[in-house]
C-alpha cells in the first residue's frame, strides 16, 4: 500500500456496519497513516419525514439500525455507493449477502486499482451452473481487488456497548494483514489474524446454519444438553465441508473466534436462533417473521442453507450431512421441526462409533 493517507470506506449501514463505522472512525483518529474522514454507504431510507443519511450526519447516530449508540463526528454517511467508495483503498463490506454483486458490478472500475477489500458478510452466493461462491471471491473477481475476511463471536450490540470480545481476521498478504488490524482493533476488540482465508469465510457462513438448529431445539423445548449435541454435530459438519470442498485449510482455524467461538455466540443469542425458536412456536413462515423481527434486517441462516444444500444436491451428497439437511428442509416446511430429533438421533457421526467392533482380548502369552 501507499504511503499516502489510507482512507477508509464502510460498504453498508445496518446494525454490524454502523458498530464497525463506530470502531474504524474512533480508531483511523489515532493512526498516522489514515485519513480521518471515513465514509459510510447508507442505503437511503425516510424516517419521519427525513432523510437517514442526513440523520446521521447530524445527530451521529443510525436512528435505525443503531439507536441509542454515538458514532464518531468522521464518519460521514453517503447515500450514492460509488461517491462513498471512489477514493477509499480500504473498502469495508458489510452488508446482506444477497445485494454483493450488484454493489460489485456498480462499484466496478469506480474505484482506486490498489484498493483493499475486507469482507465481513457472512453468508455464500450460487455460482453459475452449481455450488456456491464465497463472497470474498466475488468481490475479488469482479472488483479485481484482494479481498480479506473478518468473521468472529461478535453479536452487534454486545460489541456497540463495548464488552470484550475476540475477532479474526483472515488474510494472506502479510503487507496489508497489519493496516486492517489496526483499523479494527480496540481494547475490548481484540483481532488474530490468520493466514487460512477461505475457513475463516465459511465458518462465518455455515454456523448461521447451525443456529437455524439451535432455534428449532429452542421452540421444541428440548434442553441444552440437545443444543450442545446440535452445536457439536454441526461444528462437525462445518469441518467435513471445508474438508471436502476446500481441501488445505487448517483444522486450528476451527478454534479460533471465527470458528466455535463464533458458532457458539450465535446458537445462544444471535438472531437466526430467535427467529427459528419463534419458527417453531407460532408457526410462522420464516418470512413472516423476518418481517416483523427484525427491523428491515435479513436473516442469513435459511438462505446460507437453502445455498448450502443446492451445492449438495447437485453433488449427491445431501446424506454425508444430514444436519445442514434437516435444517433446509425444516426452513422449507418439507419437514416439521420435530424432524430435528431424528435427525440427531440417527447422525452418522453416532451410527459410526455405534458400529465398531468390540475390542479384543488380550491374549496371554
Amino acid at each position: 500500500m501507499s504511503k499516502k493517507l489510507k482512507k477508509v470506506c464502510i460498504v453498508g449501514s445496518g446494525n454490524w456496519g454502523s458498530v464497525i463505522a463506530k470502531i474504524v472512525g474512533t480508531n483511523v483518529l489515532n493512526l498516522p497513516h489514515f485519513d480521518n474522514t471515513v465514509t459510510m454507504y447508507v442505503y437511503e431510507e425516510v424516517i419521519n419525514g427525513k432523510n437517514l443519511t442526513d440523520i446521521i450526519n447530524e445527530t451521529h447516530e443510525n436512528v435505525k439500525y443503531l439507536p441509542g449508540h454515538k458514532l464518531p463526528e468522521n464518519v460521514v454517511a453517503i447515500p450514492d455507493v460509488v461517491d462513498a467508495a471512489k477514493d477509499a483503498d480500504i473498502l469495508i463490506f458489510v452488508l446482506p449477502h444477497q445485494f454483493i454483486r450488484t454493489i460489485c458490478s456498480t462499484l466496478f472500475e469506480k474505484i482506486k486499482p490498489t484498493a483493499i477489500g475486507l469482507s465481513l458478510i457472512k453468508g455464500f452466493d450460487q455460482a453459475a451452473g452449481g455450488g456456491i461462491e464465497l463472497i470474498s471471491h466475488i468481490i475479488t473477481r469482479h472488483l479485481r481487488i484482494q479481498c480479506a475476511v473478518l468473521m468472529g463471536a461478535n453479536l452487534a450490540p454486545e460489541v456497540a456497548d463495548e464488552k470484550f470480545c475476540e475477532t479474526t481476521i483472515g488474510c494472506r498478504d502479510s503487507r496489508v494483514a497489519p493496516y486492517l488490524r489496526d483499523i479494527i482493533q480496540t481494547s475490548y476488540f481484540r483481532v488474530v489474524v490468520v493466514d487460512d482465508e477461505d475457513a475463516v469465510e465459511i465458518c462465518g457462513a455455515l454456523k448461521n446454519i447451525v443456529a437455524c438448529g439451535a432455534g428449532f431445539v429452542d421452540g421444541l423445548d428440548l434442553g441444552d444438553n440437545t443444543k450442545a449435541a446440535v452445536i457439536r454435530l454441526g461444528l462437525m459438519e462445518m469441518i467435513k465441508f471445508v474438508d471436502v470442498f476446500y481441501p488445505g485449510s487448517k483444522l486450528s482455524t476451527f478454534f479460533e473466534s471465527c470458528g466455535v467461538a463464533d458458532l457458539i455466540t450465535t446458537c445462544y443469542g444471535g438472531r437466526n436462533r430467535k427467529v427459528c425458536e419463534a419458527f417453531v412456536r407460532t408457526r410462522k413462515t420464516i418470512k413472516e417473521l423476518e418481517d416483523s423481527m427484525l427491523n428491515g434486517q435479513k436473516l442469513q441462516g435459511p438462505i446460507t442453507a437453502e445455498e448450502v444444500n443446492f451445492m449438495l444436491k447437485k453433488k449427491e451428497m445431501e446424506d454425508k450431512f444430514p444436519l445442514f439437511t434437516a435444517i433446509h428442509k425444516i426452513c422449507n416446511g418439507d419437514i416439521p421441526p420435530e424432524g430435528m430429533i431424528d435427525c440427531i438421533r440417527n447422525h452418522p457421526e453416532h451410527m459410526v462409533k455405534m458400529s465398531l467392533p468390540p475390542e479384543e482380548p488380550e491374549t496371554e502369552l
